[in-house]
C-alpha cells in the first residue's frame, strides 16, 4: 500500500506504510512515523530521543464489507531542548479515541440517513460509540450558538414526551435557527439563556410569545427595550378553547334531545374558519343549523371570525379602534366567557398592537416543532438529553429525505 493510497483511503498522511495483515475476517495496517518527521510535542524541537513505545491501534473507514484498522507503536519522546517527556501526538486520531478522523466523518455522514443502532450493526460498533461520535462532533459546532446577532425572536415550550416531558426553545426568526433549548417550561427554563444573551451584547428588538404571565415577566426583566409581541396562533386557540366551552355548556343546557342533536358533532365545525369548510359534506349547513337554535353560539362564533381581521388592518390606529370596537361588542353581548376573554386582550393590548411594528410570531417553531417529532421518530426517542438538545440546535441544518 503506498503512501498515497494510505492518505486518500484511510485519512492517514505523513507516515510510512510497513504492513498489511488480515486476522478474523478484520483488515490491519501497520505504519510508523518516520524518524525525520519525530518532534517535541510541547515545544516542537526535532532534537528529540525515543524512550519507548506503545502500540495502540485505531478503526478506520471500511475498505468494502472488511473492518480495518490502523496498527503503530507510540513513540514517547524526550526533548534534549526542554527535556520534557510525553508521546508524540498522533495527527490522524483525536487524544483518548480508539477512531481515527476520517472514520468520525464517516459515520456522521451515515447517521444523516441511518439510526445509530442501524449504523452500529453497520459498522460493527456499538450503539453508544456511534451516539458518542455524533455528540462529540455537534457538541463542537452547535453547542454554543452565537447570539450577539439576534434582532426578532420566538419563545414557547414543547411536548416532547413522557421521559424529558417539556423543552423551552428559542427561534432565531430572521435565520431559523434554534439558538436555545431549555430543560421544563417557564422563566426557569430561559435562565440560562439570558445569562449568555447578557454577555453576547444582543441587541434584540422583538420577542414572540404567547400570553404566558411567566414569560412576560421574564422577557419584560431580562429584554425592558425589546417589544414584546403577543402570538396570534395562541390568541385563537385561546378564542377557540372558550368557544369549545361555551358549547359544552350550551349543550347541558339545550332542552330535550332535538337541541341536543343539533349541537352534537358541531365542535370541530365551530373551530374551523368558514371557508375550510366542506361543502360536500353538508358541513355548512350543519353548522348554520346549530347557530340559528342558539343564538350565544352565534354571537361568539361570528365574533371569533371577526377576530382574525385585527391582523388585517392598514395601520396601528386602525388595529387600536377594530380591537376597542371587538372587546366592546364582546363585554355587552351578555356572554361570560367572552366577557372574560375580552378583559384578557384589553390587559394584553400593547403586545397585541406590536404586531404592526414588528408582525412576528411563534408559527415557525410550530414547523421546528414537526422536525423534532419526525428526529424523534427517526431515532425511536433519545435517552440522553444532552444529545437530543444538540440535534435540535443542528436542525437549521438537517434535510430530511421523504420517502414513499
Amino acid at each position: 500500500m503506498s503512501s498515497c493510497l494510505l492518505y486518500h483511503a484511510l485519512g492517514v498522511r505523513g507516515y510510512r506504510y510497513l504492513s498489511t495483515r488480515f486476522e478474523q475476517g478484520e483488515m490491519i495496517v501497520s505504519i510508523e512515523l518516520p524518524r525525520e518527521k519525530l518532534r517535541c510535542p510541547a515545544c516542537g524541537h526535532g532534537r528529540v530521543h525515543v524512550i519507548e513505545r506503545f502500540p495502540r491501534m485505531w478503526r478506520t473507514v471500511s475498505i468494502g464489507l472488511r473492518p480495518v484498522f490502523i496498527e503503530m507503536d507510540v513513540p514517547k519522546v524526550q526533548c534534549q531542548r526542554c527535556s520534557l517527556r510525553r508521546r508524540v501526538e498522533v495527527t490522524f486520531a483525536q487524544v483518548k479515541r480508539r477512531h481515527t478522523r476520517s472514520f468520525q466523518r464517516y459515520v456522521m455522514e451515515l447517521l444523516t440517513f441511518m439510526t445509530p443502532q442501524d449504523v452500529g450493526r453497520h459498522l460493527g460498533i456499538s450503539w453508544d460509540l456511534a451516539n458518542d461520535i455524533q455528540k462529540q462532533r455537534l457538541r463542537k459546532h452547535f453547542s454554543k450558538p452565537r447570539l450577539k446577532h439576534l434582532k426578532r425572536i420566538a419563545i414557547d415550550e414543547i411536548h416532547v414526551g413522557k421521559k424529558h416531558r417539556f423543552i423551552t426553545l428559542v427561534l432565531d426568526l430572521e435565520s431559523g435557527a434554534v439558538v436555545f433549548v431549555g430543560k421544563g417550561k417557564g422563566a426557569d427554563a430561559l435562565k440560562p439563556f439570558w445569562k449568555r444573551l447578557t454577555s453576547s451584547r444582543a441587541q434584540v428588538q422583538a420577542v414572540a410569545t404567547d400570553m404566558s404571565p411567566a414569560y412576560i415577566s421574564a422577557v419584560l426583566e431580562n429584554l425592558p427595550d425589546a417589544s414584546l409581541v403577543f402570538d396570534r396562533f395562541h390568541i385563537m386557540k385561546l378564542l377557540n378553547e372558550k368557544l369549545t366551552q361555551l358549547r359544552r355548556e350550551l349543550f347541558h343546557e339545550a332542552e330535550g334531545p332535538l337541541g341536543r342533536q343539533v349541537l352534537k358533532g358541531t365542535r370541530w365545525l365551530l373551530l374551523k374558519n368558514p371557508e375550510s369548510l366542506d361543502h360536500s359534506k353538508g358541513e355548512h349547513l350543519r353548522l348554520k343549523e346549530a347557530l340559528q337554535l342558539n343564538q350565544p353560539l352565534a354571537i361568539a362564533y361570528y365574533l371569533k371570525d371577526e377576530l382574525r381581521m385585527f391582523w388585517e388592518q392598514e395601520t396601528w390606529g386602525d388595529a387600536m379602534e377594530f380591537l376597542e370596537d371587538w372587546c366592546r361588542r364582546a363585554q355587552t353581548s351578555g356572554i361570560r366567557i367572552l366577557q372574560q376573554f375580552a378583559r384578557t386582550l384589553q390587559g394584553h393590548r400593547s403586545g397585541l398592537l406590536a404586531w404592526y411594528h414588528h408582525p412576528i410570531s411563534t408559527g415557525p417553531l410550530e414547523g421546528v416543532n414537526n422536525k423534532i417529532k419526525l428526529l424523534q421518530r427517526r431515532a425511536y426517542g433519545y435517552r440522553n438529553l444532552e444529545l437530543f438538545q444538540l440535534r435540535i440546535l443542528s436542525l437549521h441544518t438537517t434535510r430530511f429525505e421523504i420517502v414513499g
